[in-house]
């Protein structure tokens, strides 16, 4: 495995792109090649991508399809699926598509203890899901909290809103995260403690956050009158003891080779079962694993995550690119930017390389954005007329849930005018409505928002993570980052309740001494 910098593929890339591609104008390359969007365009399960308003031609990407050969990304995908541990600072596995993969499926190169693996998969799934039926015919219960933090809510809460038209009735859905008690606060008001199921989601049942809530809603839960425990928590752990120690006795686990913003595949899903049922929750799974075999089996040139993920790296290391704006035209998916915002930035935000070597060039970019049409009349200005060309990537949805005559063609027309705008731009004699259009953006449709289509939609977008982290010759799979922040607050936890300022610096001794000032 080589790192992309270092093959002899990268200064050929360096050199297209001063000769061609630093000059790109789309407009150009629309009016010299007629076939461009069906070359740059593909329909992938459940996913239909137009990728030709981006500055690449057909040149970059056999330039770019070389650099992944070179780099053996497809030998680093085949040891993901067959259970390698390329999770090299903690040797795990990475198997979260073991979570969607149908029972008893063997697939080629398959380590030996895949089988047992995903018969434990099936096991643990077959009992979450059979439990998420019990909670949906149990009219007694009428609200769910799930009590979590990072791929534990995120994930979750994404989905659960995504999927809204699927949602039982008579169930209502709420997600804690933050240890700032207001949000825990905002969640109870108005829930009885007889009708409320808590979800307490943490791998280890030490999540400082997620304990905390899990405490004082259990509080709160006595304070109301609960009287069962053990029926109305519910733990989404592998600690079993700390659990019990607790008094919740129904725990649904996961494994050490899930990461948290790839878990929702797992136990952690616990929530969106429920909203939508065992079904359509296996929809869910079915609609991912439907992508994991099209990353798997598609050759390179029509393999969809590859070349998102090859464009990434594209627009990060030669344009120069420092973020992307993700505008989901779609209301019920307004928490997906802040899901790939984990995904993403989680995962390939870092600065050293599998060796621990000091990467040479720079790894993720900033996700950020908000649901299209709000973005418009916010953030797009930017995206036109601001100095620096950010890439965009739209998300549409074709057929809609709701019965309001005009609203779906007006929103998809503003889809397709920010993506034509930007592509176009305007001429101007006055400056201040000058467009300069040539600026990038990508196209993802979606024919309905339901449970397969968003499952292969989340799938794409993990894959396509995956192989820029194995260009850059990154694990994609720690986190140490969110390790010294963790550190620090419990040492200045107990600094907060005994004023101790001693051996800070300045900064915060000063800072902690006006949050206690009376």
């Amino acid at each position: 495995m080589q790192r992309c910098d270092q093959t002899a593929e990268w200064p050929l890339l360096q050199a297209h792109f001063e000769a061609q591609g630093r000059a790109l104008d789309l407009r150009v390359a629309f009016a010299r090649d007629s076939q461009r969007f069906a070359y740059f365009s593909q329909q992938a399960p459940e996913v239909f991508a137009d990728l030709s308003k981006n500055l690449w031609t057909r040149e970059t990407e056999v330039l770019l399809q070389q650099l992944a050969r070179a780099c053996g990304v497809t030998g680093q995908r085949d040891a993901m699926l067959r259970g390698d541990p390329i999770n090299t600072t903690e040797q795990r596995a990475v198997l979260h598509t073991l979570l969607r993969r149908p029972v008893g499926l063997a697939l080629p190169g398959d380590r030996p203890e895949i089988s047992g693996l995903l018969a434990e998969v099936h096991a643990v799934q077959t009992a979450m899901l059979d439990f998420a039926e019990q909670v949906r015919a149990d009219d007694c219960i009428t609200d769910i909290v799930n009590i979590g933090i990072g791929g534990s809510d995120l994930g979750p809460a994404m989905a659960v809103r995504a999927l809204e038209a699927y949602r039982a009735p008579g169930k209502r859905l709420h997600f804690v995260s933050n240890v700032d008690g207001h949000e825990l606060q905002t969640a109870l008001q108005g829930l009885r403690a007889e009708s409320t199921v808590f979800l307490v989601a943490s791998k280890t049942f030490t999540t400082a956050e997620t304990m905390a809530n899990a405490h004082s809603a259990m509080a709160w839960f006595a304070q109301q009158g609960g009287q069962d425990v053990a029926r109305h928590f519910i733990g989404l752990t592998t600690n079993i003891e700390a659990a019990r120690a607790l008094g919740i006795h129904t725990c649904f686990g996961f494994w050490d080779w899930v990461g948290g913003r790839y878990s929702i595949w797992s136990a952690i899903g616990l929530a969106l079962a429920i909203a939508i049922g065992k079904a359509r929750f296996g929809e869910f799974l079915a609609g991912a694993h439907a992508m994991d075999e099209h990353f798997r089996t598609a050759p390179p040139q029509a393999n969809l995550p590859l070349r998102m993920g090859l464009l990434d790296v594209w627009y990060r290391n030669f344009h120069g690119f420092s973020s992307r704006c993700i505008a989901p035209y779609h209301a019920a998916l307004g928490r997906l930017p802040a899901y790939l915002q984990q995904l993403e930035m989680e995962s390939n935000g870092k600065r050293v390389d599998r060796s621990g070597a000091r990467l040479a060039v720079n790894s993720a970019p900033v996700l950020w954005g908000e649901p299209g049409t709000n973005g418009q009349h916010a953030f797009f200005q930017m995206l036109h007329q601001g100095t620096e060309v950010l890439p965009l990537e739209i998300l549409a949805v074709r057929q809609a849930d709701h019965p309001w005559p005009g609203h779906q063609e007006k929103l998809l027309a503003n889809a397709l005018a920010q993506a034509q705008a930007l592509m176009l731009g305007r001429a101007n004699a006055n400056r201040h409505r000058e467009f300069p259009g040539s600026r990038p953006s990508s196209f993802l449709l979606l024919d309905a928002l339901m449970p397969r289509s968003l499952g292969a939609l989340l799938a794409l977008q993990e894959h396509r993570v995956f192989v820029s982290g194995s260009l850059w010759g990154i694990n994609s799979f720690d986190q140490w980052g969110v390790e010294l922040g963790k550190l620090l607050a419990n040492d200045l936890e107990q600094r907060l309740r005994s004023e101790d300022v001693q051996g800070l610096d300045g900064s915060t001794a000063g800072l902690l001494k006006r949050l206690r000032a009376e």
